[in-house]
This record gives structure tokens, C-alpha cells and sequence, in this order.
């Protein structure tokens, strides 16, 4: 308090120069480097007040924070794009996937524009970065072993010539009976598989769908477990994580890591870059967290500054 008033009866003349980093902000060698991001709101909708105070309007406050505090500060937000939600709404509004999500985008950027969030860059997932950049993920988890193929039973419109993500299939929930239920029941709140629904239709074209297996990549997260688990225990130790997230992570831990599937049957999403994969997608939360790098990528091609470089 006594160091409160001292500052006050200064006056603001004897307040230290406000930093202003050059342009793009990189890390500067002997300063606090703070690179803050905002959780990528989805393109298929208008923002409202609750996406502002839930993503955008923390990460805001927190950035002018670090700005007063004359911290060399970046903080970078943009649209997630890919995904079948996108595809979802690309058919109730006779749009391609593509359109909508020019559409939207320019939609959020105006909204928060007219609220003055401070974001030094806001931008997009469906950009050549993010092709490079997930593409170039993936070749190393693959080069390290990381792999696995496996087949999987899905459920697929012959009619409209696809296998049916979560979004595009609807039927009986098998645990409750509720009608209108998907990949999650909204009526009980379990995950299901869309194959054991009953009475499943295609949401498109109304048909009823088959079964057919079809080849995947999965992610081999048991070969981490070893590795994870010190780290874990240090970090849940010494890092600020919620009740709640410390209770998730150890419940995965707890049942063991499994194999996490990340393509999908689609064909809006960053390509799969391998022979009999080429004609699948990323399932998108494989794809968009990259979506920060990427974001960081087109603002600046000095993006690895950033993301790579602990000691700043």
C-alpha cells in the first residue's frame, strides 16, 4: 500500500515508457515474452455474448494486463474451420464448406472488432500453414513410430456415396430410447457409436445407412504412458491446473491410454499424406489445436520464435 501511494504521488510522469515492440512482435533477448491465444471459436455461427466471456474476453483482459505491465506481448486468435460442423451448416445454407466460412469469419472479425479486443492478429484454420504445418506433425509421429492402421465399422449412406461422420447420422439412442440422438445422446448424456444406434438414418437424404469397415490412422498414445506419467506428476505438482482437469487426466491415466483415431471420411480438412489415406481428412481435434501455429505462421514466418524457443 505504502509503495502504491508513493507511485501515485509520482504522478504518471515518472511512470517507465510504455514498450512498444516492433512489428511483427518477436521474442526480445532479457524481456518477459508472453504469447497468449484465445480459444479458436467455430466458424459456423454468430459469435454471442456467452462465445465473448468464454473465449475472447479473458485472453483480452490478460493481454492489456501483460501490455501495462510493458511485457513483450503477442496475442493471436482466429477461426476454427474445419470439420463437419462446417459441412452441416454448408447444406442448410446451399453454401460450399468453403463459403461458409469465409462468411463467418468475416462475421467474427467484425464483432470483435466493434468490441476492441486487443488481438495483435486474427485469423483462420483453412490456410496453407496449416496444411504444411499438420501435414509436417503428422510425417514425424509417423517417422517415430507413433502410427498405428486399424479398420473400423461405420455406418455409410450408399445413396449419398459416404461414410457418415456423427452429424450426418441420427437414430435411437441404444441406453435411453431418446429419437434423436447422435454420437452423444443429449437425452442421457453417453457416448455412443454411431453403429449401435437403433433405427439409424442418414440426415441428408433420410436413407437408411449400412455398416461397412474402413481403414484408419489412430494415434499409439499407450507408447506414451511412460513418459507421461513423471511428467504429469511434476507438472500437476508445480503448474496451476484445475480440480477439474487434474480429475480428467488422471481418470485417463488411471484406465490406461488407448488409441485415438484422427482421420476421418470426409472431405473438408487438411488431406492425410499417405498412399491409401490420400482420400481422407484430419479428424478435427487432431488438426485444430495446430491451428495456433498456423495462426501464429501467417502473421509472422519467424512463427517457430514463438512456439520453439523455451529459453525466451
Amino acid at each position: 500500500i505504502t509503495a502504491a501511494a508513493e507511485a501515485w504521488a509520482r504522478g504518471a510522469a515518472a511512470l517507465p515508457k510504455p514498450w512498444e515492440p516492433q512489428k511483427p512482435v518477436l521474442p526480445v533477448e532479457g524481456m518477459r515474452n508472453v504469447l497468449i491465444t484465445s480459444a479458436l471459436p467455430y466458424v459456423n455461427n454468430v459469435p454471442h455474448l456467452g462465445n465473448i466471456i468464454g473465449c475472447v474476453l479473458s485472453a483480452d483482459t490478460f493481454a492489456r494486463y501483460c501490455r501495462l505491465r510493458n511485457w513483450n506481448t503477442l496475442y493471436v486468435c482466429g477461426t476454427d474451420e474445419y470439420g463437419t460442423a462446417t459441412e452441416t451448416k454448408a447444406v442448410e445454407e446451399g453454401l460450399t464448406p468453403q463459403e461458409i466460412c469465409d462468411k463467418y469469419n468475416a462475421i467474427h472479425a467484425d464483432i470483435y472488432r466493434w468490441f476492441d479486443s486487443s488481438f495483435d492478429y486474427f485469423g483462420r484454420t483453412t490456410t496453407p500453414q496449416q496444411t504444411t504445418i499438420a501435414q509436417d506433425i503428422f510425417q514425424r509421429l509417423l517417422a517415430r513410430g507413433f502410427m498405428l492402421q486399424d479398420t473400423v465399422e461405420q455406418l455409410r449412406c450408399e445413396n449419398c456415396q459416404r461414410f457418415l461422420a456423427d452429424r450426418f447420422v441420427e437414430g435411437t439412442c441404444p441406453f435411453c430410447s431418446y429419437e434423436e440422438a447422435r454420437g452423444d445422446c443429449d437425452k442421457c448424456g453417453k457416448l455412443i457409436n454411431a453403429v449401435e444406434l437403433k433405427n439409424p438414418q442418414c440426415k441428408l437424404c433420410k436413407s437408411i445407412p449400412v455398416v461397412k469397415p474402413t481403414q484408419h490412422l489412430f494415434l499409439d498414445l499407450p507408447k506414451l504412458e511412460e513418459r507421461l506419467e513423471p511428467w504429469l506428476e511434476q507438472s500437476l505438482a508445480t503448474g496451476g491446473w484445475t480440480t477439474n482437469a487434474r480429475y480428467i487426466t488422471r481418470s485417463w491415466i488411471r484406465d490406461g491410454l488407448k488409441p485415438r483415431c484422427i482421420t476421418r471420411d470426409l472431405k473438408w480438412g487438411t488431406p492425410v499424406p499417405l498412399e491409401g489415406f490420400r482420400d481422407k481428412v484430419f479428424y478435427v481435434w487432431f488438426d485444430a489445436p495446430i491451428g495456433y501455429l498456423s495462426i501464429t505462421a501467417n502473421y509472422t514466418d519467424q512463427w517457430e520464435r514463438w512456439w520453439k524457443n523455451p529459453q525466451q
